[in-house]
């Protein structure tokens, strides 16, 4: 099953997909409750059971798909915009990902400026 089934279950058709054992495996509340807290008219419903986590699966998929109207939702995952001087910064200092970040805080934006305009100096010869 994929998360778009599950959504639609919650959302649109209230189908009891928890019937097949193998709907009721591939269930991650914490991925659905973050696709309903997009919406102002489902969040309610989702921080409802980010508090209550330790329900089961079945039980919090059976409150969203009752406790919530039906209507068609849908948006697209919200990803952090890319910062193309991070990976200058990876690159100049041969840092990992998370310790590039902690230099960024420390370096100051001239001289980040600077080091990304160095490696694509680099990467161009």
């Amino acid at each position: 099953m994929k998360l778009g089934d599950y959504l639609n279950a919650i959302n649109y058709s209230k189908d009891d997909l928890f019937a097949d054992e193998e709907a009721a495996k591939g269930y991650a509340p914490f991925i659905i409750n973050r696709c309903l807290s997009y919406f102002p008219d489902t969040i309610l419903q989702a921080n409802e059971m980010n508090t209550h986590a330790d329900l089961g699966k079945q039980e919090q998929f059976d409150y969203l798909r009752h406790s919530i109207r039906k209507r068609r939702r849908f948006s697209r995952w919200i990803k952090k915009a890319e910062d193309k001087r991070l990976d200058s910064v990876k690159l100049y200092y041969n840092f990992g990902t998370k310790k590039a970040l902690e230099a960024m805080k420390v370096l100051s934006d001239d001289q980040i400026d600077e080091i990304h305009q160095y490696v694509l100096k680099m990467q161009g010869s």
